[in-house]
């Protein structure tokens, strides 16, 4: 079999292989607890499945213009306005296939071959692998609780490169739950711009903040940014596959001629089903999770620490908590992909390693998704407990 280098280079997804593992389990008759996966446990809420029921029943089944359903790029662009109170043309609005697919349109438009796009470790595994599918290259920055696990303007002045295109930051983050401040946002722009380069921003956690915390976007202080969104965590709306770019309005033509031959456009239902996502009913709805995910964070982090896991920093944003596991390890278990494979196996509890996220101390650090109830996350540090080491 003979398959290209690109295809070869691309690493795996480590949680795929987990969650495959555990739906086998499932099918054996094991009950697992799913803390792997970064997809809620709520279904989609009720009135977008109703509205993406119309649009099917209309028979609202064809193609959309590639940039997107018109009435979803404006609903959208007002989302920013009622949202952060700042005006963004419908016109900066590129509709895509989840998240993905905006990430694969800035990095095909952004990142020359060899080029590279400066990321964090530990950041989300497949940024890098977009990068190599268009033939550029991940420039990974190690950062730590020092910086609260985030690319910083002293990063990108110290390890930029003649290389160097572009800066990819995500707040709240993947897999450690950090936010960016409006004064943190303001110098990366400020460097970025100095070196000539591209900021982007993955914003697809915001709406999930925590503590009374309202996550500011990058577009209150440099409209020139690329700014990466979904409906997939906030809204909910995970398997109808539908994220969104807002670019400079020069690059939108380029983003329109990549998105009409990678993917046409994004799936119709599903934009359609999007339109009730910011109605008021929707938007209640969502509220109500938000502060039931706070609340899921706020009874896992106590018990995880009494297992004996280092957390350095508490989650501000997003669904997840990053813990270094060392003192766990034994000498059979030394390593966190060894030990995710023992909670499997052993307690029914799936978690995902820190191999998934980068190199740096990766083997030493694991990542919880709270995206199930309060009782199925103590049940399942219970088990774990009930391990031992």
């Amino acid at each position: 079999m003979r398959v290209a280098r690109r295809a070869q280079d691309i690493t795996p997804f480590h949680v795929m292989d987990i969650l495959a593992q555990a739906k086998k389990l499932e099918a054996q008759g094991k009950d697992i607890i799913h803390l792997e996966v970064g997809e809620p446990d709520f279904n989609t809420p009720q009135p977008i499945i109703e509205a993406g029921i119309t649009a099917l029943k209309a028979g609202k089944t064809h193609y959309t213009p590639a940039l997107g359903l018109p009435e979803l790029r404006e609903a959208i662009a007002n989302w920013y306005l009622t949202r952060y109170q700042i005006t963004v043309s419908s016109e900066q609005i590129v509709v895509t296939p989840g998240a993905s697919g905006a990430l694969m349109l800035v990095m095909g438009a952004l990142l020359e071959r060899d080029k590279k796009v400066m990321l964090a470790d530990p950041g989300y595994p497949c940024n890098r692998n977009f990068a190599r599918f268009v033939e550029g290259k991940a420039q990974s920055i190690s950062v730590d609780a020092s910086t609260n696990y985030q690319l910083t303007a002293n990063h990108i002045n110290e390890y930029w490169a003649k290389e160097t295109s572009l800066a990819l930051v995500t707040s709240p983050s993947n897999p450690t739950g950090t936010v960016l401040s409006n004064n943190e946002l303001t110098e990366l722009v400020k460097v970025v711009q100095t070196k000539r380069g591209h900021l982007v921003v993955d914003e697809i956690y915001h709406g999930l903040t925590y503590d009374g915390l309202v996550t500011p976007t990058v577009l209150s202080v440099d409209q020139n940014a690329f700014v990466i969104n979904s409906f997939s965590k906030f809204f909910g709306m995970t398997g109808w596959r539908l994220g969104w770019l807002v670019a400079p309005e020069e690059y939108v033509p380029v983003m329109d001629r990549l998105a009409q031959n990678l993917f046409l456009a994004a799936p119709t239902i599903a934009q359609y089903a999007a339109l009730a996502a910011f109605n008021d009913e929707t938007l209640a709805i969502l509220e109500q999770r938000r502060q039931q995910f706070e609340q899921r964070r706020n009874t896992l982090l106590p018990v995880l620490k009494d297992l004996g896991l280092e957390i350095k920093a508490t989650p501000q944003g997003a669904f997840y908590i990053y813990a270094k596991a060392t003192q766990l390890f034994s000498d059979k278990i030394a390593n966190s992909m060894a030990l995710t494979q023992h909670w499997l196996q052993q307690a029914g509890v799936a978690v995902t390693p820190g191999n998934d996220f980068g190199d740096y101390q990766a083997e030493q650090h694991i990542r919880f998704a709270y995206t199930t109830n309060q009782h199925r996350l103590l049940e399942a540090v219970e088990r774990i407990n009930k391990l031992g080491n």
